[in-house]
């Protein structure tokens, strides 16, 4: 089992930046762990678009599909002040983020590379 590292705040920004440019095109899933309403998933298997922090508002925005026919709209989901930022590399080429909002709930972000099309 790996290993969780916490991202220090003043590198939000640019962890960010890194993980959109590493993981673009890849799997996502999105999933909610919240206290009141239980663990619920967003998204399961769209394709990753991006991640960015704005310090100045102080969110963190996870954009999924809009980028294909067959996933045409972009979704995105917001985590405002969030608290805590934690990286877990479960296998090779795999990643999970855990991001801790103001509120207490936590969002995971799961991304995984596309499997091989059967040739």
């Amino acid at each position: 089992m790996s290993q969780a590292t916490t991202v220090d705040h003043g590198k939000w920004a640019e962890f960010f930046d890194t993980l959109s440019a590493d993981h673009a095109g890849h799997s996502a899933a999105i999933e909610l762990l919240d206290a009141d309403f239980g663990d619920q998933f967003e998204t399961e298997r769209l394709p990753f678009a991006y991640a960015s922090y704005d310090p100045r508002d102080d969110v963190v925005v996870i954009g999924v599909g809009g980028n294909s026919s067959r996933f045409p709209v972009l979704l995105r989901h917001m985590i405002d002040h969030p608290t805590e930022i934690d990286l877990t590399v479960p296998e090779p080429a795999e990643t999970d983020v855990r991001i801790v909002g103001e509120d207490g709930t936590t969002t995971l972000l799961r991304l995984r590379p596309k499997p091989a099309l059967p040739s």
